[in-house]
């Protein structure tokens, strides 16, 4: 994939990399990551825990400053690089340009503070107006999350609000500055589903209201079939596959890509069905494996000839369809193999169930 901008992209992240030095050695939690964001767009990215999502979209708030991390590529946003920002320059785009979910408000807002002055005090950074009307703004937000009598629960501090509730307050304090940019880390983490999809549903109704480019973090297929428009896969700090989410999630071309929806239970089918689950560990990223970092999980890798799996890292080329899909494997058929071998251990249909149960979860939310 090029690491040039489209034209269209309110967010090109371009070779991207992020390496902690340790004393045991350096950490590369991101190594070389591209992706293009349109603004009214949604990229959902996936992957295991220690893939680098979190930490590529941490560094895009520039939340690696000041640490010992060795942050270098491009992060540009309409068209100005984050990283070239002084300090003060990136305080001022956080909050107002930028902004992020985190996984668990209740550790992500303070609780010596109503939820209400953290809301005026995000208002007033960017904006130069008084208590009262941040107040308003702030009242506003709080309306717009669904939270009942938001003149009273203004006043709350973050334990008194349920779990659901404090997410719909970080949303609000997210978009309260109407960025152009939004980042949620695992926003429906230890919610009831019900409560998942009326988070899912809020979100998706505000970005259409304010246009947001949207990053959404998360290990649930089924959120990116409801939520993404566009799908990032990561292993080990890097892109394995990166297209169209129907497209990723219909044709997926990278056996790791085949292990993540292998791995999704089938509700429909055969209840005493096992689920088959990727062999092995993810890979230690102060030593990954050499070669493509998967290899050593990938049971597919006898189809490679030769020891090019343990040798060669497989360059982000296009899909065997061609078009804006992208994969990371040396692997010379894949539609075959999927097709093959890996779809029968799927569940028929399971695309189709995954976004069909999404819908309905938020219907019934409504």
């Amino acid at each position: 994939m090029s690491n040039a901008p489209t034209s269209e992209a309110y967010l090109s992240v371009q070779d991207l990399k992020v390496h902690f030095p340790t004393s045991d050695g350096i950490v590369k939690a991101t190594d070389g990551l591209s992706f293009d964001l349109e603004r009214g767009k949604t990229l959902g990215i996936v992957g295991e825990s220690g893939s680098g999502k979190s930490v590529s979209s941490s560094t895009i708030l520039g939340l690696h400053r000041g640490s010992s991390a060795k942050v270098s590529g491009h992060i540009l946003l309409d068209g100005v690089d984050l990283l070239e920002l002084s300090n003060e320059d990136m305080r001022k785009m956080r909050g107002r340009d930028v902004s992020m979910i985190f996984q668990d408000p209740l550790s992500a807002m303070h609780p010596y503070y109503t939820v209400g002055n953290q809301l005026i005090e995000a208002y007033r950074v960017h904006h130069k107006v008084s208590k009262k009307v941040a107040k308003a703004r702030a009242i506003e937000m709080l309306d717009r999350v669904g939270i009942p009598n938001p003149d009273k629960r203004i006043g709350d501090f973050p334990h008194q609000f349920s779990g659901g509730m404090r997410q719909r307050a970080m949303i609000a304090m997210g978009l309260i500055n109407d960025p152009g940019l939004l980042i949620a880390d695992e926003p429906t983490t230890a919610l009831d589903v019900t409560v998942q999809a009326q988070i899912l549903d809020l979100l998706q109704d505000l970005q259409r209201e304010f246009n947001s480019a949207v990053i959404i973090i998360t290990h649930d297929l089924g959120v990116v079939a409801e939520m993404a428009d566009d799908v990032l896969v990561m292993y080990a700090g890097r892109a394995v596959e990166y297209g169209p989410c129907k497209e990723i999630l219909t044709h997926p071309e990278m056996p790791y890509t085949w292990g993540l929806l292998s791995s999704v239970p089938d509700v429909s089918g055969d209840t005493d069905a096992r689920l088959v689950p990727i062999p092995g560990n993810p890979p230690s990223l102060l030593n990954p494996p050499t070669g493509c970092a998967f290899h050593p999980r990938c049971l597919h890798r006898d189809k490679v000839p030769g020891d090019l799996c343990s040798t060669e890292l497989p360059p982000l080329v296009p899909g065997v369809r061609g078009g804006f899909h992208t994969k990371r494997c040396h692997l010379a058929d894949p539609d075959r193999i999927y097709e093959t071998e890996v779809l029968p251990e799927i569940a028929p249909d399971l695309v189709d169930e995954i976004i069909a149960d999404s819908a309905d979860n938020a219907e019934g939310a409504r």
